[in-house]
């Protein structure tokens, strides 16, 4: 496959969208588990979600 004179910038336009998608992946992995930390934190210290609540215990 030829890709020509433009081979280098190809490639490497290439080879930065596949960083940056890499990079994003691990961006959301690390902050989902950040926040399931924190919502585990906030239940042990007695704060609930509302959607656990019945829906006859509107205040």
């Amino acid at each position: 496959m030829s890709l020509g004179p433009y081979a280098s910038y190809i490639v490497t336009s290439y080879v930065l969208v596949g960083a940056i998608v890499l990079i994003l992946i691990a961006w959301i992995a690390i902050d989902f588990r950040r926040q399931k930390e924190r919502l585990r934190e906030l239940e042990t210290s007695g704060v609930t979600r509302r959607s656990g609540r019945p829906a006859t215990d509107i205040r």
